[in-house]
């Protein structure tokens, strides 16, 4: 008789934020909280304002605290910061084990418009402006949402490494960066966390994944769960996902949480439903026939037994 092969090892499901704030490895990802279009479809999305009646929107916040979730993430350029006043309203006043996550750096001019400006004055004001609309002394995780080739990364990286001085932010964090960047970012301040477009269809970021787990820095996917062709009827996704009762949108949130243990998905939804199967991938344990199977789609992707050295 065929032996099935072990699964892999259930993955620790707490990672320790900057050294200090343990959060549990499934966040949640304000984005979609926003009526892109106004119609409730986020077709064409443009996250540009909230609903007028935003209750099924606060309701899936708190639910998503009630399932235990410990990271919310936001950006000031979300609805050109209703998002972060959504937040304040559903959950403020906030559980000790809360770690809010925002960002700042992005001009939103018109709804189709993402323009950087890292004008050091200019983020220092915008995460001032975070405060208030979150109703915080602090905020514990402030990421800057793209680098302005304008400025120099240490005056960017340097305004915010103030406002910590400061004690109105505990943590710096950068988006879609290189390699390069956060390590010249790290030159200037300590870095907590990268968040970067990453997922089972868009692996470009390997090398980020694997140098920020080594030094010890939270990697934050974005787009999580956006795999495309890889979520189709037979594919290996869907193979794996009926072979163990989930669904591929688990399957692929399970395999990052496998990818290495630094890194934190923060899956976006308005619906409780999709909220609760998305915690729950936190439980599906992969094996290493099912890594492979995974990875086999680009040979960059490491085996199960290197991605744990």
């Amino acid at each position: 008789m065929t032996q099935e092969p072990e699964a892999t090892p259930t993955h620790d499901d707490v990672f320790s934020l900057g050294g200090e704030l343990p959060v549990r490895r499934i966040g949640f990802g304000a984005m979609r909280l926003t009526d892109a279009t106004g119609d409730g479809t986020h077709a064409g999305a443009k996250i540009w304002r909230v609903r007028t009646d935003p209750a099924a929107e606060i309701a899936v916040l708190r639910r998503a605290v009630e399932l235990g979730v410990q990271l919310v993430d936001t950006a000031d350029a979300y609805a050109l910061g209703e998002s972060e006043e959504l937040i304040a309203r559903a959950l403020s006043p906030y559980g000790d084990d809360l770690v809010l996550a925002t960002k700042v750096g992005n001009l939103r001019p018109s709804p189709s418009e993402w323009v950087p400006l890292g004008h050091p004055a200019y983020l220092t004001q915008q995460v001032e402006l975070s405060l208030r609309r979150l109703r915080v002394d602090r905020i514990p995780l402030v990421q800057l949402h793209r680098l302005d080739p304008n400025y120099p990364i240490a005056d960017q990286v340097g305004a915010l490494a103030e406002l910590r001085a400061q004690g109105k932010i505990a943590h710096i964090g950068l988006s879609e960066v290189t390699v390069s960047e956060l390590d010249e970012a790290r030159r200037t301040a300590p870095i907590a966390a990268v968040q970067n477009l990453y997922n089972l269809a868009a692996r470009d970021h390997d090398p980020v994944v694997d140098h920020s787990a080594a030094s010890g820095i939270a990697f934050l996917p974005f787009f999580p769960l956006a795999i495309g062709a890889l979520a189709r009827q037979g594919s290996a996704a869907d193979a794996i996902a009926t072979e163990l009762g989930v669904t591929p949108s688990q399957v692929a949130l399970a395999w990052l949480l496998h990818r290495a243990p630094n890194v934190i998905p923060i899956p976006g939804t308005t619906s409780p439903a999709h909220l609760e199967e998305n915690v729950r991938a936190g439980r599906v344990a992969l094996n290493e026939e099912h890594l492979r199977r995974l990875g086999g789609t680009d040979p960059r992707v490491p085996s199960g037994a290197e991605r744990r050295r």
